[in-house]
């Protein structure tokens, strides 16, 4: 999943991460982060850390790698255990494997 931190503003750290869903797929959890659901209430965000009350974006990756909202040419870190299913099954572009940031 693509998952960019708004907490700081419209732009904010982003990576692309494993995640996975609760039962009801009303909460994610990425490493140690509890995302919930906002459910539309979040302007440019779609889920909230209840811990800190920091906003995330969290989508799917887009196969074009354009998961900027505004396109930012701001790095997006890609985690090592997704790099190689990112860059061959998403991406396509299998040559790109050894690449950390999109």
């Amino acid at each position: 999943m693509y998952i960019e931190n708004k907490s700081s503003g419209l732009s904010g750290s982003a990576r692309i991460g494993r995640v996975r869903f609760s039962k009801t797929g009303r909460t994610l959890f990425y490493g140690e982060l509890e995302l919930k659901n906002l459910d539309g209430a979040g302007y440019k965000s779609n889920h909230v850390d209840p811990a800190t009350g920091h906003r995330y974006w969290v989508s799917g990756p887009r196969k074009d790698g354009a998961d900027r909202l505004y396109g930012e040419r701001l790095p997006v870190e890609i985690d090592e255990d997704v790099r190689t299913e990112y860059w061959t099954k998403i991406r396509n572009a299998p040559e790109r494997i050894h690449c950390s940031t999109q």
